[in-house]
């Protein structure tokens, strides 16, 4: 038994400390190089995806505006070949129409802008703000 040579007290094997630290800083490089180099590839492809879609609801929203402007124009003809009035003073009244609707829109855009928003929050600052201040206040006085 005494010609047995001691076990070793370092778990990690022979290396001193040195050599873990290194091996631990070469192990984090290789782990979060990886984890960049994934990163990397998965953002070029959601990348993409965002893009298509960008696209697709850009390419959407033209045909909806494009119909709209073809749905006004097959009423307009609709109502003058009906009424047997001339298209350019139902195409004036539609284009009046769509005016007060705007306007409508605009003065309800107006109204909503005026009203603050995030109330509470903006409240709670001015309490923290408050707060700072009598800190402040109470720390002078003691010292």
């Amino acid at each position: 038994m005494i010609s047995e040579s001691p076990r070793s007290r370092n778990p990690a094997g022979h290396a001193g400390l040195l050599e873990n630290l290194l091996a631990l800083v070469t192990a984090l490089a290789e782990f979060f190089e990886s984890r960049f180099a994934l990163f990397a590839q998965e953002s070029k492809a959601a990348a993409v995806q965002l893009l298509i879609l960008a696209g697709c609801l850009i390419l959407a929203l033209l045909l909806c505006a494009l119909g709209y402007v073809f749905l006004i124009t097959g009423v307009v003809v609709g109502l003058a070949h009906l009424l047997g009035i001339s298209w350019a003073w139902i195409a004036l009244a539609a284009a009046a129409v769509h005016f007060i609707i705007a306007m409508v829109l605009l003065l309800v855009a107006r109204s909503r802008i005026t009203k603050p928003v995030f109330r509470t929050t903006l409240a709670e600052f001015k309490k923290d703000r408050e707060w700072l201040k009598n800190l402040d206040v109470t720390n002078q006085s003691t010292s």
